[in-house]
C-alpha cells in the first residue's frame, strides 16, 4: 500500500477520486453498522468509513485502536450537509474505504494524545507521543518555516553560511563551558562553544565579509522559562559595517520574518534606547514597551525634605523613583505583597500615594511630606483620580531601578495590562563597556573583551572605565532579549589596552584568545555582528510562555532530559580510556 495523499490534502477536488492515506488512528467510533476512523498525519486529520457489508474490513477495522499505525485505500465521497465538520480542513470529505492495513499496533498511552491537561514531566518523558500532538507539530512546523524565510534572506543580502567547529577550546565567556575530555591528548578537554564568537571573526580575517550560521550553542547555567543548555542562534558577522548597517540590516530582516511568517507588518525604523535611558525610564535593559507604567526621578521633589529614607538615599547618591498606575486603586494587601516582592531585589522601601475618585489622596507619605510636595509627585505623573502612585528609595540607584522594574512588569501581568497580540521591538544601545567586581577587585568585560569602546569614551580608557561606552546593541521585544552584538576591536593597540584594564597577564591572554590575535596581526577589516537566540524567537512568535514548547527534545530545569534520562553514569572503561576518575562531592571518595 503506498501513500497517494497526505490526510489534510484530501478536499473537495478529490471527490470521485481513489487516494491512499497512512497514519495514526486518531479516533475510531464504531455506530455497529459503520466504523469512522479519523486518521492523522503531520498534516492533519481525515475521516475513513467502513461498512458493515465490507465483511472482512469491518471485522479487521473493529480489531483497530487509539494510535495504531494504518493505510487506508479508497473512494473520496461528500458528506452530507448534515455531516459536516467546519471544524476540519477535511471536513466536507470522507474517504468510503476499499482496503485497509494495519502497519503497526500501539499498546495503551501512557496519555491520550487528545488530552490536553496532562504533567509536563510525563510529556516529556514520552516526548515522542507529545510530539504527535497538532499543536507541538504545528510549533516546529513554524520553526522550519521560519528559519528557512531567514536563510532566504541573508543569501539574498550576500551571506555565506559556513559552519564553525563543536569540539573548540574552552575560552570562559561569562557562563561555565561544557568541557568533552580528549582521549587522544589524555587531562585535556575541549569545550563545546558558547557562540562561535572568535571564529565568526576569523571568517571576517579571512575575507568571507558576510558570514551567517544557524548554529547549537552551549552553556552550563542555571535554566528558565526561555533558557535552555543547548539553545540555537541565528549567528551573523560582517565585514565594513557600523553600527546602523547592522541595525538596518535586522531589522529589515525581522520585518520580512514577521511578514511572512505571521502576515503582520512591524513598523521600523524600531525606537532606539541607550542603555542608561532604559534602566531610567523603565529599570530593566530590555524593558517591556507594551504597557507604560514608565518610571520617574522624584529627586527634585523630595531633596532636603526632612523625611530621612528619601534624604539618606539622595545624599548618598542614591535615588528616589516610582511609577504610575491608572485606574488601579490597590488594596492594602495587593500593597503589602508590593512591599515582600521587592525585597527580592534588595529593597526595603516602597510607599505609595492613591488618589480615589473624587480626587483626594492617601499616602503614608502624609506623615513626613507637605500637602504642596505630594501634590508636586502627583502632577509629575499626571495622575488622575483613580490612579496610583508607587516609590522606591534605596542609597542604590542600582537597586531602586532594579526593584521598580521587576515590579512594573509584575504588576503589568497581575492586573493585566499587557496587549498580548502586541509587538514592541526596540534597540538597547551604548551599553557600559565594563562592571566592577567587588569580590575580584577589578573590571571585567560587560559583554566581551573584543567589544569596541564608543570614539568619543576612548579617553576615558585610563582614567574613568567605568564611563566608556560600547558599541554594543541588543533587539529587544516585548521584554525579552531576541538578540545582542557589537562591533569589534580590530586595532592591536586598544585590544591590548583593553586586555590591560580587564588585568589580563600575557599567559592568559595567549591561552585564551592566542589563535585570534595571531590572526590580528595579518590585516583586519572593521566588523561587527549579531547573534539572535532562535528558540526564543521561536517562543515569541508563537505567543509561548516557555521555550521548551518549541524545542523537539529539551531539557528540564535540572538540564537532564526525561527521555533518554541524561545525563547518565558510564563504564568504567570508557573513564579509563579517558583518565578520568570521579570522586563524590560529599566525602570526597573516588568511586
Amino acid at each position: 500500500m503506498k501513500r497517494s495523499d497526505m490526510c489534510n490534502d484530501v478536499d473537495e477536488k478529490k471527490i470521485g477520486k481513489v487516494v491512499t492515506v497512512c497514519g495514526w488512528v486518531h479516533k475510531k467510533r464504531n455506530l455497529g453498522q459503520l466504523i469512522f476512523i479519523s486518521l492523522r498525519d503531520r498534516t492533519g486529520l481525515v475521516q475513513a468509513v467502513i461498512k458493515q457489508d465490507q465483511k472482512d474490513l469491518f471485522e479487521l477495522a473493529k480489531n483497530i485502536k487509539s494510535e495504531f499505525v494504518i493505510g487506508i485505500t479508497g473512494m473520496v465521497n461528500a458528506r452530507d450537509e448534515k455531516d459536516i465538520n467546519p471544524e476540519m480542513k477535511t471536513g466536507k470529505i470522507e474517504i468510503l474505504a476499499q482496503d485497509l492495513i494495519i502497519f503497526s499496533e500501539s499498546e495503551i498511552t501512557p496519555f491520550s494524545i487528545l488530552d490536553k491537561d496532562v504533567k509536563e514531566d510525563l510529556r516529556l518523558k514520552y516526548r515522542y507521543l507529545d510530539l504527535r500532538r497538532p499543536e507541538l507539530q504545528k510549533n516546529l512546523f513554524l520553526r522550519h518555516k521560519t528559519a528557512q524565510v531567514i536563510r532566504e534572506f541573508l543569501n539574498q543580502n550576500n551571506f555565506l553560511e559556513i559552519e564553525t567547529p563543536v569540539l573548540t577550546k574552552s575560552t570562559p565567556e561569562g557562563a561555565r563551558d561544557y568541557l568533552v575530555p580528549s582521549r587522544i591528548h589524555p587531562g585535556e578537554f575541549y569545550a563545546l562553544p558558547q557562540s562561535p564568537q572568535l571564529f565568526k571573526q576569523l571568517l571576517m580575517v579571512s575575507g568571507f565579509d558576510r558570514y551567517y550560521q544557524i548554529v547549537k550553542c552551549f552553556r552550563d547555567e542555571d535554566l528558565r522559562a526561555d533558557r535552555q543548555p543547548e539553545f540555537t542562534q541565528v549567528d551573523m558577522e560582517l565585514s565594513f559595517v557600523d553600527v546602523d548597517d547592522v541595525i538596518d540590516l535586522n531589522e529589515r530582516l525581522l520585518k520580512k520574518v514577521f511578514m511572512e511568517i505571521l502576515g503582520k507588518e512591524i513598523k521600523t525604523p524600531f525606537l532606539r534606547l541607550s542603555y542608561k535611558e532604559a534602566m531610567e525610564r523603565f529599570g530593566s535593559d530590555k524593558p517591556d514597551l507594551r504597557f507604560d507604567l514608565e518610571i520617574k526621578n522624584l529627586n527634585e521633589i523630595v531633596k532636603n525634605s526632612g523625611f530621612k529614607i528619601f534624604d539618606e538615599a539622595i545624599e548618598n547618591g542614591g535615588s528616589v523613583r516610582g511609577f504610575k498606575v491608572e485606574n488601579i486603586n490597590f488594596s492594602r494587601r495587593q500593597l503589602d505583597y508590593f512591599a515582600e516582592f521587592i525585597k527580592d531585589f534588595k529593597s526595603d522601601f516602597l510607599a505609595n500615594i492613591l488618589i480615589d475618585k473624587t480626587g483626594e489622596y492617601k499616602s503614608y507619605l502624609k506623615k513626613f511630606l507637605s500637602d504642596e510636595k505630594i501634590k508636586e509627585i502627583i502632577n509629575l505623573f499626571d495622575a488622575k483620580p483613580g490612579d496610583s502612585i508607587l516609590i522606591c528609595a534605596d542609597k542604590e540607584n542600582k537597586i531602586v531601578l532594579n526593584a521598580l522594574g521587576n515590579l512594573r512588569n509584575y504588576v503589568a501581568k497581575k492586573f493585566d495590562l499587557i496587549n498580548k497580540d502586541e509587538y514592541k521591538f526596540l534597540w538597547v544601545t551604548e551599553f557600559p563597556m565594563f562592571e566592577w567586581s567587588e569580590d575580584d577587585k577589578r573590571f571585567f568585560a560587560v559583554h566581551h573583551p573584543f567589544t569596541a569602546p564608543m570614539d568619543e569614551d576612548i579617553k576615558f580608557l585610563d582614567s574613568e572605565p567605568e564611563k566608556v561606552r560600547a558599541k554594543a546593541y541588543d533587539i529587544v521585544l516585548n521584554g525579552f532579549e531576541l538578540g545582542g552584538g557589537s562591533l569589534r576591536i580590530y586595532d592591536r593597540g586598544l585590544q591590548k589596552k583593553i586586555f590591560d584594564l580587564l588585568n589580563l597577564k600575557q599567559k592568559d591572554i595567549e591561552e585564551r584568545f592566542g589563535f585570534l590575535l595571531e590572526a590580528f596581526k595579518y590585516g583586519v577589516p572593521p566588523h561587527g555582528g549579531l547573534a539572535y537566540g532562535f528558540d526564543r524567537l521561536i517562543m515569541l512568535l508563537l505567543n509561548q510562555d516557555y521555550i521548551r514548547d518549541v524545542i523537539a527534545f529539551p531539557k528540564v530545569k535540572d538540564a537532564s532530559c526525561p527521555l533518554t534520562n541524561a545525563p547518565g553514569e558510564v563504564f568504567d572503561e570508557q573513564l579509563e580510556e579517558l583518565g578520568i576518575k570521579i570522586i563524590k562531592k560529599d566525602s570526597g571518595e573516588e568511586n
